[in-house]
């Protein structure tokens, strides 16, 4: 079935992806320097046949052993608090990794994916977002370094993908849940239920009426693998259309917890998207691929695993 390299393979999305691809019969080699992954992660993968960890940064010089038949690249902090924290390491990934990575899918004529986000849309303009959306960025604001240095890795894939023929995918992925999210990684859905779970108030930025568009990761992961495995090189939607207000999901994180805790209102971050919701017709037409998962049921499963990690 092939051989894969998954880098940030012991974050949250890239840990499911080596469970995919281990499940579909593929060798994974799993490469994550632990700077915002967890070992624990993919704890439960090491001593099955086909996987191998290696701990490293990808924005050094990447030398892998044997063939290659496919490069995903999911390195990066992917939260306001880790971009906030390692801005430099954030722009260094995105810039110098995906640099480095695609040169191993030069090398070893692997087919490469490079994991972009909504957030190369910015603070959209447009609504829904459709692929063909240039987006509205603050370049030089607190959020740029995230959102620069993955639409500079789209830019380099793209053009190792027209200069060198590298066979490449990209992947635009928006807001995911599910287990394995850190507790404190200062995105919405670990906010909530952590802090639900603790009794304590829920913190809503703004009034709360920015929306938000929530997958659940195994839509999302089966999403990028039909993408990975299909032929189409630009940029593509992967993410749910079923939008909400980020204070509506507030009261459905309280209702499905069962916790008395307040809302509690704080000020609006910088440059923090009004707006969020994939186009995915693209996804629908050339994937077959749509999410499965209702909210409930995915918030349920996700609930149940930060019982088991929260206050840890």
């Amino acid at each position: 079935m092939g051989r894969a390299l998954i880098t940030g393979g012991a974050g949250f999305l890239g840990s499911h992806l080596c469970e995919l691809f281990l499940s579909r019969g593929h060798e994974v080699i799993c490469m994550d320097n632990l700077i915002t992954g967890n070992p624990a992660n993919v704890s439960h993968l090491l001593g099955q046949p086909g996987f191998s960890f290696i701990r490293y940064d990808v924005t050094n010089y990447i030398h892998c052993e044997g063939p290659l038949d496919y490069v995903l690249h999911f390195a990066s902090p992917a939260s306001p608090i880790d971009y906030l924290e390692k801005p430099i390491q954030t722009l260094k990934v995105g810039s110098l990794g995906t640099h480095k990575t695609l040169g191993v899918a030069k090398d070893k004529k692997a087919r490469y994916l490079i994991a972009s986000t909504s957030e190369v849309y910015g603070d959209p303009l447009v609504h829904p977002q459709k692929e063909d959306y240039w987006g509205n960025v603050n370049p030089v604001g607190p959020r740029g370094v995230y959102d620069e240095a993955k639409r500079f890795a789209e830019a380099m894939t793209m053009a190792y993908h027209r200069f060198h023929g590298v066979d490449t995918r990209i992947v635009r992925i928006f807001n995911t849940y599910g287990p394995r999210m850190r507790v404190k990684d200062g995105r919405v859905v670990p906010a909530f239920i952590s802090q639900a779970l603790r009794n304590e108030p829920l913190t809503v930025f703004g009034d709360g009426s920015q929306t938000r568009s929530f997958c659940y990761v195994t839509d999302l992961i089966e999403g990028i693998y039909r993408l990975l495995m299909s032929d189409e090189v630009q940029p593509t939607n992967i993410g749910n259309p079923n939008e909400m207000t980020v204070l509506q999901f507030a009261q459905e994180i309280k209702r499905l917890t069962g916790t008395s805790a307040p809302i509690e209102f704080l000020p609006l971050p910088e440059d923090d998207p009004k707006i969020r919701r994939p186009d995915i017709s693209k996804a629908r037409a050339l994937l077959s691929w749509e999410p499965k998962v209702p909210l409930a049921e995915g918030l349920q499963k996700t609930i149940d695993y930060f019982r088991t990690v929260v206050g840890r």
